[in-house]
């Protein structure tokens, strides 16, 4: 008989009650309540730290000019300070541009040899096409080589003349990017043409002459079109490189940049605040919408955007129906039995196989045996010259590769989804007359969507992150030429593609200039939380609208 609680001595209480408290499995609850709550911690900590790097990276902080101990003189944006430790002095990090005379972006100087610190209002920051930032002071502007303002009259010459310079080179660059790249292709279709007609006519065989006649007419034609755009972009761009400003840096060297060369000039130390807003909302800007430059340091990452977002769309339109069919079969039609319980221990296993296991598996399969296959059967004349169309890494084959990896998700989702309808909604359905067919596409299926989206929703979140599978699957450091663009058929499934995650990685692990790269590491950092926020907001909306019709389902 146990002893009565009166009886028991106040630390036998409270041994019985740790007791009690263990037997019912209270501390269970409280540790996966503290393990949710560290996790919560850990990923808040994680995006504040991503959003306090980010967000200050398009500001126009102060170039300040500075001497040091050994008489130089220098220019630049104080980027960073450290303090001493161990006996390592206190150190300052400047950001003085000027690549090609100092060949380094940012230096570190000990605190203690810096004096003077001054923030000069004539100071200029430029950047460029090219080399990084430049610092300096503006003497004069150019024409030709004759000076058509100095002094204080200069600035607004170069902002007034800066923009016809840019839209002159952008005029020259767009010529040899579709005009010459357009004429390329072509040339390259007829070549192919004779190609084509060897092949058919085997080692012994002769090209038909009128055929022959008929592509060297072409050819000829395109090469003199060829010969007129780039004359035309040359001198579009000659006439864009007449501009000039002339610049002194701090040391009294003199620099000439053309205007062409020139993204954006300003003065931070003579900026408002307002000015500084429109500043800070224009690079913004040009960083979603524009191209990257620099090695991908400076400029935008638009193409990255949108590789991710095609790349995320087709994984979701292939790994939804493969994943709901199977999910389906599974649970409504297969005998339960050993076959299928293995099978779904397989599925589950292969939600824990490494991502870079199904990009070895996505290369071989996809890209050279079906790839390879269609290159073979419809592009024989690319193949004999190797020159591979489907047969190499393309958004396709990394999307087909994604959906492999996501399919496990979407499988487990949609048959805890099907589990969740009532069993009187097919009861009621087949006693009514409809068949199992028509009592699943009519009753279950909708009843599952909510469920089915979360699957998704989960799929497209991984799948969207994603990295090692897409490195050898298609994904490049630049591709200028987007997926979908208006050149027939409009949709190029076999181009290789750019994808922030790989853009971070590129970035983050292979930088050119690691110091520079570091806020745009940051920036596509937060840019891809939210645009896996935003998907998965949408997707989430579409299932609670889906939800509230279906009352039935559970999810």
């Amino acid at each position: 008989m146990p002893t009565p609680a009166s009886t028991l001595t106040q630390p036998a209480r409270a041994t019985t009650r740790i007791v009690q408290l263990f037997r019912r499995g209270d501390h269970l609850l409280w540790i996966s309540g503290g393990a949710l709550a560290l996790a919560v911690l850990l990923v808040a900590g994680l995006l504040l730290v991503v959003v306090r790097n980010a967000l200050p990276a398009f500001w126009p902080f102060p170039v300040t000019a500075v001497d040091r101990a050994d008489g130089a003189k220098l220019l630049g944006v104080v980027t960073a300070t450290q303090s001493a430790y161990k006996g390592t002095p206190a150190q300052t990090q400047l950001r003085v541009g000027n690549r090609e005379l100092t060949n380094a972006d940012f230096i570190w100087v000990p605190t203690a040899q810096l004096t003077n610190f001054r923030t000069p209002a004539d100071a200029v920051q430029i950047e460029r096409q090219e080399n990084g930032d430049f610092f300096g002071f503006l003497q004069r502007v150019e024409v030709k080589g004759l000076s058509v303002a100095d002094g204080s009259a200069a600035w607004e010459k170069l902002l007034a003349l800066q923009p016809g310079a840019r839209a002159l080179a952008t005029q020259a660059k767009a010529i040899q990017l579709d005009g010459i790249g357009a004429i390329n292709a072509k040339m390259q279709t007829a070549k192919l043409r004779l190609v084509s007609a060897q092949l058919r006519a085997g080692k012994n065989g002769a090209v038909d002459p009128a055929l022959q006649a008929t592509v060297d007419a072409d050819l000829a034609r395109l090469q003199a079109e060829y010969e007129k755009l780039r004359a035309e972009s040359g001198a579009l761009a000659a006439q864009a490189a007449e501009t000039q400003a002339v610049f002194t840096t701090i040391g009294g060297e003199v620099k000439k940049i053309p205007l062409t060369a020139v993204v954006r000039a300003f003065r931070p130390n003579a900026m408002t605040t307002r000015e500084k807003l429109a500043h800070y909302f224009s690079r913004a800007a040009e960083f979603v919408y524009g191209q990257p430059r620099e090695s991908n340091t400076e400029g935008g990452v638009f193409p990255a955007i949108f590789g991710t977002v095609v790349m995320t769309i087709l994984m979701s339109l292939v790994v939804t129906p493969f994943g709901v069919v199977a999910a389906f079969y599974l649970r409504e039609y297969a005998r339960q039995g050993l076959f299928v319980r293995l099978v779904r221990i397989a599925i589950n296993n292969l939600a824990g196989v490494p991502s870079i296991v199904f990009g070895v598996f996505g290369l071989g399969f996809f890209v050279y045996f079906v790839g390879g296959g269609i290159d073979q059967i419809f592009f024989p004349e690319k193949t004999s010259l190797h020159l591979p169309t489907f047969g190499t890494g393309g958004i396709l084959w990394a999307s087909l590769t994604l959906a492999l990896l996501t399919v496990p998700v979407v499988i487990v989702a949609t048959e805890e989804s099907i589990a969740a309808v009532p069993r009187g909604a097919r009861e009621g359905s087949l006693a009514l007359g409809a068949s199992k067919f028509q009592t699943i596409l009519n009753i279950v299926l909708p009843a599952s969507v909510p469920g089915i989206l979360t699957g998704v929703i989960l799929a497209m979140a991984r799948g969207a992150g994603e990295v090692a599978p897409l490195m050898i699957t298609g994904v490049v450091k630049l591709a200028p030429d987007l997926p979908l663009d208006g050149s027939f058929p409009f949709v190029h499934l076999d181009r290789k593609f750019m994808h922030l995650g790989f853009h971070i990685f590129d970035m983050g692990f292979q930088p050119p200039n690691s110091e520079a790269a570091k806020p745009m590491v940051f920036t596509t950092t937060l840019l891809l939380i939210t645009l896996v926020v935003l998907l998965n907001l949408f997707a989430i909306r579409l299932r609670d609208r889906l939800r509230r019709k279906y009352q039935a389902s559970a999810f």
